[in-house]
């Protein structure tokens, strides 16, 4: 009978502290995250994934003697990087900040490819409405020499069908980049990079 009364008790005090304290546990809370120190949330590519990726391939693009031993600074064109993935992967997201980096180092020149059909429109328009002064001269876009390509492949595993108190989850990613030479055809530079994420998950819980 005494338990039974202090379980009443309880039921009649606990929704009582969370009406008091506004439920404060349910209300939503929003606060700013240091990008540098992002938490991995669980075992797929993430954001800390693309930061880490581009930074490695776009210092080690600069650094290869395909571009250190050009005597003018290269134009390159980017024409992406094909995700093989199951779950959704931003490739351009990627190849976004990789170019960005580059050009920062001032060693690489990049057509912009994305923003060709504005370029042949404003070029129209500026051939019908400006002036000789101020009108840009048409055929005088630079071509690119060499391309940038590459594809990103994703690999999962799970523990299989058996007694267990918790599920664990492989992923695998490699990337890989290519350039070629606009002129020959050839791939002039390539490189891959590799890395894995294990994730263990309880079957009970929340």
């Amino acid at each position: 009978m005494k338990t039974k009364l202090n379980l009443i008790r309880l039921g009649i005090i606990l929704p009582a502290v969370l009406i008091l304290s506004g439920c404060a546990m349910f209300r939503i809370k929003v606060s700013d995250t240091d990008v540098n120190k992002m938490p991995e949330m669980d075992a797929r590519y993430g954001p800390q994934d693309l930061r880490r990726l581009s930074d490695e391939l776009s210092t080690e693009i600069a650094s290869c003697s395909l571009i250190t031993n050009q005597s003018t600074n290269p134009i390159m064109i980017i024409y992406g990087v094909q995700p093989r993935t199951e779950t959704f992967v931003d490739t351009q997201a990627l190849t976004d900040r990789i170019r960005t980096s580059l050009i920062k180092t001032g060693r690489i020149q990049f057509v912009n490819e994305s923003r060709r059909e504005e370029l042949m429109k404003e070029q129209g328009f500026q051939a019908q409405s400006a002036t000789d002064d101020t009108r840009t001269a048409i055929g005088k876009q630079l071509g690119a020499r060499y391309m940038l390509t590459g594809a990103i492949v994703e690999m999962r595993k799970t523990t299989g069908a058996q007694v267990r108190v918790s599920k664990t989850e492989l992923m695998y990613y490699q990337i890989t980049l290519d350039i070629t030479d606009l002129e020959t055809g050839i791939v002039a530079w390539s490189t891959q990079k590799e890395f894995a994420r294990e994730m263990r998950q309880p079957l009970i819980g929340w």
